[in-house]
Order: C-alpha cells, then structure tokens, then sequence
C-alpha cells in the first residue's frame, strides 16, 4: 500500500523517522534474541540468574561499580576487573546488565557473558561516582573500558650539548643534552621548535660544529636568509651561546615576552648606533610576526577551549581533539576506540578519562570550554567533574569548527580501515537516520525485472563498507510464477536467498551467500517490504533490518519506506540520499541488464529451433555451452555438431542462418 499523504511538516517528518528507528531496533532485538538462543543453550549465561539477584540487593544510591571476570590465574577468586562503571542509582544500573541478555548490542553482550561476580562502592554525590571512575580506570585498565591506548606519551623540545646546540623536537630523553618539557601533544611541540628555529635561524644540517666551520660552502639556507650561517665562521661560540640563551627564554616564557624584550634591544642598539645588531634584531622581530600571522587562523576566540568530534565505522570509532589556545590551533590528537559503541556513551566515557593523568588520577590539562557533536545526557555532571563548559554547537564558526575535527576524525579513520572518509561518514548518517542498531558492513539490494510475463528475474546488488562489492552480486530467475506479479517474485527471492543463512555451516562462508548481511533493501514501496519481511520471517531469519526504497512519479528516489507504514524523507540527508540513488539505480541496471540479455537468449534459441533437427533440447544445449552467437560462428561445424548430436551438415546450416 503506498504511503499517500503531503509532504510532511517538520514535526511529521521527525514523528516518522522516530517510529522508524523504534521499529529498527525491536526488530534488531527481537532477532538477536532469538539468534543467540538458538546457539547458547543457556550455557553461556547460566551464571546471569545469581548475578541478578545480587544485583537486585544493591542500593539506590550512587557509586561505582567494577565488573569481575573468571578466577584468576594465581587463585585470586575475585577474578580480573573487567569494566569499571559508575551509577546515578547502583542497583537499577547493574541490574539492567543481567535483564534482557539477549537485546544488548554486541559490546555489553560479551561483556555480561565474561562477568562472574561484581563489586561495588557507595558514594556520596553522582560526581564523586565520576571523579572515582575516571581514577579507578586509570589504575586497573579494564579490558571493556576506554583506556586510550594509542597515546603515545610525552614530548619533549631538546637543546643538545656542545659549543653550537641546535634545538630539536623529541619524543624520548635519551640523548645527552637539556630537555624542555614534557608536552601533551606532538603538534604544538613540532610547531615550536620549527618557530624557533626559524625566527632564530639556527643550522637545520647535519654539520657538526666547530668542527665543521669552513670545510664547505654555506648551504641553500644561508643564501635565502633562513640560516645565520655558523659554518661560515662569523659567529663565536659566545655569541651563539646568547642567542640559544634567546631562544630558550622564547620556548619558556613565548613569543608576547620575546617581543617586548626584542624591541627594546632593539631600540637601545640604535640609540648606541650599532645600526647592524638593531637591524638583526628587527629581522627576528619581522620574522616573530609573520609565524604568529601565519598560525592565528581558524578561530576568533581568544579564551581557551579543545573541539571533540568523533567518526564511527563497522568495529572502529576515532575521536578527534582540536586544542585552541590563544586563538590558534595549538594541538590536535586522534584516539581509536574499539568495539561497537553508543556515540554520547563513548563521548561521556573518553571526557571522563583523556583529561585524567593514569599517574596520580588528576584532572588536568582541562580548558574553560570544550565543544562537542553530541547532547550529553549527564552534561552537568561532567562540567563539575572537569570544572569548565561543555556545549554542542548549534551554528556558526564552533559548529564549523566541530564539523572540521570529525573531517580529521573520519580521515584518520580511513587510513586505518582502508575505506575513505566519505563512505565513513555516509554510514555512520545512514546508521543515524534509520535508527539501526550498528553500522552495516555488508548491505544488500533487490529489484525485479520483467517484460511482460516472458523473462522474469531480481538482482542482488551487494555494498561492502560503503562501496559496491561485485563479488557478491547475484542474479535470479523467478520460478514461482509465470505472470508478471512483482510481489509473488520478491517473496520468492527473498525466501531463496535468507534460506542460505538457515541451511549454512560454519565451513560454507567462502561463499558471500552464507555471510549475513546487516541490512536489506527492496526496490519498491510497503508492498515490496511487506512481503519481503514476511518472506524472511517464514525462513526464520528476523533479525535483519529492511526497508523499500520508494520513487516518485519520474522514476527517482524519494524515500525510505519502514515497517510500520511510514516513510523517511531523504531530502534533509543529502549524503544518505546519494548513496540510497545509487544503490537503487546500480540494482535496476543489475536486473535489466540480465533480463535484456534472457531476452536475447530467448531470441536466438527461437532462431535455431526454426532448422530442421534442432528442436528445443539442443537449442539450449548449444547455448549453454557457447551462451553467443558469436561464439556459435566461432566454433567449428564438427564441435557444433559433436555438441549437440547432429550431423555436419545440419552444423553448418545452423551457423549460416545465424550469419
């Protein structure tokens, strides 16, 4: 039944694609449910009923919880800690893992299935619970909590011994000289030593001073005015020794005080005349001010603030963090994270533990304001916890600013899974605007093609991680019907298909056919879908999420019809409405190609059954072995005719009424 109502208002819309989302995940649920039943047996979970009733003993007070796993292997009989959580209210928290095992998402389902035993500790207020879970994940690094483990530590800026140092970015102390530091992040630490470098035009080479003064020409360097030139000779050990004192002074204390201090050098050296030191002098202070122009770009904020967004993928996520102080980008960091993940938990869990030193258990490093992609639901709390502003930019430059950091996010998470930044960020707005319950990795499409009642067949085109994967296309001749009904065929299609699931073993998964996918779509309106849902649960398999993809009167995408007879506009999504396009328009090309070329085939089987002695049987043999008339002109009259049993003779007439 088509959806025929006006385009909806704004509200109508969101009522929509709400209702679509809750159909998504019960259907989601539901399946899982039945899914791991079927597999489990209750031997999985048969320590979840005594874990309940413990949990049940809890009290409504707030507090931390630590998840335990099996015994140890030194006899400790309390187990490993597992996960670390905290909790408004303890009991209703730590019972809601051993209520309905079987709808978690993937992460807390094998979390609960490696739970033994649990621990617990009261606290006074929610924001202790948080301060005391931020410093408890630090100490015990659980396996199923963030624990930020491509941070990479410390750096540090180095200036090396000797009578000519040169000042150097560093991420270990373990070379001879003094060490500045340590730094969070390696960005900042690589942008100053490169500023100093350059304001001070010290030597980048690899010559090593005295020893090398005067063996070579001075380099490029020298001769475009970005080395003073220590290999010429010209500047004594004292008088370098005063400028990396300079420097020092620069790295410590910034470029505000280096230029105070440099302008009245600068002045003094010209009421003495020394004309030659003023002009060095106003040199370095030119040189200060085009870096600082240089890299005061992005943000018209002067307070100091950090921009988190994140990108998810199928088991990967990134979180970007974009560092602003004094209006310029300071520093920026990407963190990986594992594992299926809720975005706001994930968002919640990563404040609470980046600014979190693993050492001591301190909040430091924390900015008046940090601005993220998400609506926290504990936002307060948190803002108490890290004593600064948390905001979700709605507009203007912070909202581009956000958008620029999960840019950074999603890029980095492409070069680690291999996919691209766009299809990342397609999936994960897919994800979103049809309320599923993962990312899909393996998505499949179905469209039916016929001309008349002759030559009835569905396409499957198949996208892998946001691209098309060819390998799994398949193609299908109807046989349920001989007339031309689109819904007798889907259901037909739709049974064949899920039945691989069913009947599949673990040794079958060579085979696309036997890999499930995570989400389906069928050419065509709540009709197609009915039957399609109703056909997959006649199999057995309902635990993968289906919608149609509708057209308008000209033949193009317009939406995506759900379950329960609503339908998502695709106007707003315009990333998702690109990709839908091109998943409906590559399955029709799919399936037309291959009626056109039954049809063909139909032709020319009709063709050779007007010769004498070729009668149907052997139509079809010939064209299953040479499939073209091409290939028939190409073969000899003694292969025609040891194919299909017939004389010579009757061979070469076969190939010259095809000619």
């Amino acid at each position: 039944m088509r959806y025929n109502t006006p385009m909806p208002k704004r509200k109508k819309k969101y009522a929509l694609r709400d209702r679509a989302k809750t159909a998504a995940v019960k259907l989601y649920r539901a399946s899982v449910a039945d899914d791991i039943k079927a597999t489990d047996g209750g031997g999985m979970f048969a320590h979840v009923p005594a874990l309940l009733e413990k949990a049940n003993k809890l009290p409504d007070r707030p507090g931390v919880y630590y998840m335990r796993a099996a015994v140890r292997k030194n006899g400790d009989k309390r187990g490993d800690i597992i996960y670390v959580g905290k909790a408004k209210n303890l009991k209703n928290r730590v019972t809601s893992y051993f209520r309905a095992v079987y709808s978690h998402n993937v992460k807390t389902f094998k979390l609960v299935s490696n739970i033994r035993d649990f621990d617990f500790y009261v606290t006074s207020t929610e924001l202790d619970a948080l301060v005391l879970e931020a410093q408890q994940i630090k100490l015990h690094n659980p396996k199923y909590n963030i624990l930020l483990k491509d941070d990479k530590g410390f750096n540090y800026i180095r200036v090396s011994d000797g009578g000519y140092p040169k000042i150097t970015y560093e991420h270990q102390t373990d070379k001879a000289g003094e060490y500045i530091g340590p730094y969070a992040g390696g960005f900042s630490v690589k942008q100053l030593v490169e500023e100093v470098n350059t304001v001070f035009k010290l030597p980048l080479c690899r010559k090593i001073f005295p020893k090398d003064i005067g063996r070579e020409r001075p380099c490029l360097n020298y001769n475009i005015g970005k080395c003073m030139g220590v290999c010429t000779g010209k500047f004594p050990e004292a008088d370098y020794a005063a400028i990396i004192a300079q420097a020092r002074e620069y790295i410590k204390n910034g470029a505000k005080d280096g230029i105070t201090r440099l302008e009245t050098e600068m002045f003094a050296a010209a009421e003495r005349l020394d004309f030659e030191k003023a002009a060095i002098l106003r040199d370095r202070l030119n040189a200060i001010k085009r870096v600082r122009e240089r890299q005061n770009v992005l943000s018209g904020k002067t307070t100091d603030y950090d921009v988190i967004a994140s990108a998810q993928s199928v088991k990967l996520a990134a979180i970007a963090v974009v560092k602003y102080r004094g209006g310029r980008v300071a520093d920026k960091q990407t963190v990986f994270l594992g594992d299926e993940y809720n975005h706001t938990d994930m968002v919640a869990d990563f404040l609470s533990a980046f600014y979190v030193t693993a050492t001591s258990g301190l909040v430091t490093g924390v900015p008046r304001e940090i601005y993220i992609d998400c609506e926290l639901d504990d936002k307060g709390v948190y803002e108490e916890f890290l004593h600064c502003k948390i905001i979700t930019p709605k507009r203007g430059e912070l909202l581009t600013q956000v958008t620029l950091a999960k840019a950074n996010a999603s890029e980095y998470l492409a070069l680690r899974t291999g996919k691209t930044a766009k299809a990342i960020n397609t999936l994960e707005s897919l994800t979103k605007t049809l309320g599923l319950p993962k990312t899909p990795e393996y998505i499949e499409c179905y469209d039916i093609s016929n001309l008349g009642d002759t030559n009835i067949v569905a396409g499957m085109c198949v996208w892998k991680d946001g691209r098309p994967f060819k390998a799994g296309y398949r193609k299908f001749k109807i046989k349920s019907t001989a007339t031309a009904d689109d819904y007798a065929s889907m259901r037909e299609v739709i049974t064949r298909r899920l039945s691989y699931l069913v009947e599949s073993s673990p040794s079958d998964t060579d085979n696309y056919f036997y890999i499930k996918p995570d989400l389906i779509f069928v050419d065509g309106g709540h009709g197609q879908l009915s039957v399609a849902m109703s056909a997959a649960k006649f199999v057995g398999v309902t635990d993968i999420p289906m919608f149609g993809l509708v057209k308008d009167n000209k033949h193009r995408t317009r939406g995506v019809a759900v379950a329960d007879g609503g339908e998502i506009l695709l106007s707003t999504v315009k990333d998702v409405f690109a990709f839908l396009t091109d998943i409906q328009d590559e399955t029709h090309r799919y399936a037309i190609t291959f009626q056109k070329s039954r049809r063909k085939a139909d032709t020319l089987k009709l063709a050779l059954t007007d010769i004498s002695g070729i009668g149907e049987k052997k139509a079809t043999a010939l064209l299953t072995k040479y499939k073209t008339k091409a290939a028939i002109l190409a073969a000899t009259a003694e292969e025609i005719a040891n194919t299909i049993r017939v004389g010579v003779d009757t061979a070469r007439e076969v190939q010259a009424c095809l000619e």
